[in-house]
């Protein structure tokens, strides 16, 4: 479906398409830009993106990658106290820093395992299953968030800002209190048939989404 064509034309469920089409059109060439980025991203780097993603509930992406750069200047990641003190400083507060720390040092523990895994080929909804079972703290918004960074696609990454739009436009009824994986995986199907329907791929949609509510193109 062309980007061009009207909403009448379309004869869809769905509502504010049009105003969807025009912020895309702003915003397209930035947005596919960041998506080449995260494809590039080197698996010297998965621990780190890791990382990120297991900081980033309940705190801002702003704070989670500013705690991640100084989590990089340690000797390690063993320590869980000393990870625990860096989640805590003001400049970069991350919420339940005390668990989060210790999810990240047992990741550090188990990553030599884990490298593997990420680079052997499986497709990414296998690869995310994996993940969720096996990286304490980390949920299928999150399993999603970091594939997605290092240049998976089409897969959602269901958070309250995507949840607001895609109730906006009509995907979903109502935002859910709580994401079971089966509602997850539902919603994502949902949202798989609006971005075919509107003609735009769901990553973009997700970025498009994620930068009208924060005016950036995070990751």
């Amino acid at each position: 479906m062309s980007t061009n064509e009207t909403t009448t034309e379309m004869k869809t469920p769905y509502q504010h398409v049009e105003a969807l089409y025009a912020s895309y059109a702003a915003r397209r060439e930035a947005i596919r830009t960041r998506l080449d980025e995260f494809a590039r991203v080197k698996p010297e780097e998965y621990l780190y993106e890791l990382i990120y993603c297991l900081l980033t509930p309940q705190s801002s992406a702003i704070h989670a990658a500013k705690a991640v750069e100084r989590l990089r200047a340690l000797d390690g990641l063993e320590d869980t106290e000393a990870v625990a003190r860096i989640l805590a400083e003001r400049d970069h507060y991350i919420r339940f820093h005390r668990t989060k720390a210790k999810h990240i040092c047992e990741l550090q523990r188990r990553y030599a395992a884990i490298l593997p895994i990420l680079t052997n080929g499986l497709n990414s909804v296998e690869l995310r299953a994996w993940l969720v079972r096996n990286v304490k703290g980390l949920g299928w918004k999150e399993a999603s968030h970091f594939l997605r960074n290092i240049g998976h696609r089409n897969l959602a990454i269901l958070d309250r800002h995507i949840l607001k739009n895609l109730k906006k436009h009509r995907v979903i009824r109502s935002i859910p209190k709580t994401l079971t994986p089966k509602r997850y995986l539902s919603i994502e199907q949902k949202f798989h048939r609006f971005a075919d329907a509107v003609g735009i791929p769901m990553d973009e949609l997700d970025l498009l989404f994620w930068s009208g509510e924060t005016g950036e193109i995070l990751k």
